[in-house]
């Protein structure tokens, strides 16, 4: 035997093979609900912390983390302007951009697009727009007059391929002699990306010289796009940027554009999280159940441990030993199991639909085709800590009421 003495009898008692058997299925369930709750955890905020990080290399890879923009005017010396910001340590690239919205025709189709006329090579280094090209050049934008890149989905849509012409259609009138005009311009595409977000479908881009003479501009941009190391710098970061130059500007920030998104992700994970943690609270309880069961089928041990000379605490303590113990096995082989499903579940799921012939994330639907997951080790950690201390509360009051047996009451009818 070893001290302490109420860690010996505590493992004694969970060791022994128990004359109930229904408080051995109970204690097993306890473990069983315990594990199965903390995996449970860990798994689905790892599959979320993956569609989050998807979200921010695919939308936010697009998306302009923060502009600025001339006010009421465009920004002439933009050059000057986009060399002191990126000055600022946070900046890690910044480009030029004329934006108009309208829509593209082609054989009898019609859809509104977004356009953005930029520099390909400076917007290259601020976007992954380059590095999806699925067909065609980011690079004839350069090369080409006239040219348009645009996401497949759109092109899908017009029934379009590289090499064939749409029209651009301006909300914008022109007055000549023959009356009020809407502005039209041919341009032909010479590629199509595609990043698997709604982006796809209703953005194109063409060369920012194209652009100007589209909307009349002679000289000079209408913003600057800004790329942050840590894209939750920005909102703070370009108003500090912006009043450090010269003249008045216009900012935004992807927090204006997307950032609801992004907090409907959020929201969800903590609220799948909290519902998840419920299962948690039943293995909790059952620990309760257990402990409570044990104690009246131990009571006739407790009163000759008493008559001994045990204490109330050393009581509670070995009872206590028993809860921990269940909670310590459920949490450990919990968090063992969900950070083995957190790294192999988006191979498992793809097996899966391998495997029957199935598949549960369509590309024409969602805007990824396959399951993500990020491994999270701080949430593991807080998981982990949570359920133990759940399990250490719910074994407070079962041991607290063997601690209360009088031995006397106890020992009346032995």
């Amino acid at each position: 035997m070893f001290k302490p003495f109420s860690l010996f009898v505590g493992l004694r008692y969970t060791a022994a093979k128990r004359s109930n058997n229904f408080i051995s299925f109970i204690s097993l369930v306890s473990t069983l609900g315990l594990m199965l709750g903390v995996a449970a955890l860990i798994v689905v905020l790892s599959v979320m912390n993956g569609f989050d990080r998807e979200l921010r290399g695919r939308i936010l890879g697009m998306v302009p983390h923060a502009t600025i923009t001339g006010y009421n005017e465009p920004i002439e010396d933009w050059q000057a302007a986009s060399e002191r910001v990126k000055q600022d340590g946070r900046v890690i690239g910044t480009a030029p951009f004329i934006h108009a919205q309208g829509m593209l025709t082609h054989a009898g189709q019609v859809r509104g697009v977004l356009v953005q006329g930029v520099d390909p090579q400076a917007e290259a280094n601020i976007s992954i727009v380059a590095e999806n090209m699925v067909v065609g050049s980011w690079e004839a934008l350069g090369e080409q007059r006239f040219g348009i890149v645009m996401g497949d989905l759109l092109a899908r849509f017009l029934g379009v391929q590289v090499g064939d012409k749409v029209t651009l259609v301006l909300p914008e009138a022109s007055v000549s002699v023959a009356g009020v005009n809407p502005r039209l311009k041919r341009f032909t595409v010479v590629g199509l990306f595609s990043v698997g977000a709604e982006l796809d479908a209703s953005i194109g881009y063409i060369n920012i010289k194209d652009a100007a003479r589209l909307k009349r501009i002679p000289a000079g941009v209408e913003g600057i796009r800004v790329s942050f190391e840590n894209l939750f710098d920005a909102p703070h970061a370009v108003r500090e940027i912006a009043q450090n130059l010269d003249g008045y500007y216009l900012i935004s920030d992807w927090t204006r554009t997307h950032g609801n998104l992004f907090q409907a992700i959020q929201m969800e994970k903590k609220m799948i999280g909290l519902l998840l943690f419920l299962i948690v609270f039943v293995a909790a309880f059952n620990i309760v159940s257990t402990l409570v069961m044990v104690v009246t089928d131990k009571k006739s041990d407790i009163a000759i441990l008493r008559t001994l000379g045990a204490t109330p605490g050393l009581i509670m303590r070995i009872f206590m030993v028993q809860g921990i113990l269940i909670g310590l096995i459920g949490t450990l082989l919990g968090t063992l199991l969900g950070v083995v499903l957190a790294l192999t579940v988006s191979d498992l799921v793809a097996w899966i639909e391998q495997l029957l012939g199935i598949e549960f994330l369509s590309a024409d639907v969602y805007f990824i085709n396959y399951l993500p997951s990020q491994l999270n080790w701080p949430d593991v950690g807080m998981i982990a800590s949570a359920a133990l201390i759940i399990s250490f509360v719910a074994t407070l009051y079962p041991a607290w009421r063997a601690s209360k047996t009088q031995p006397a009451e106890a020992l009346r009818y032995e």
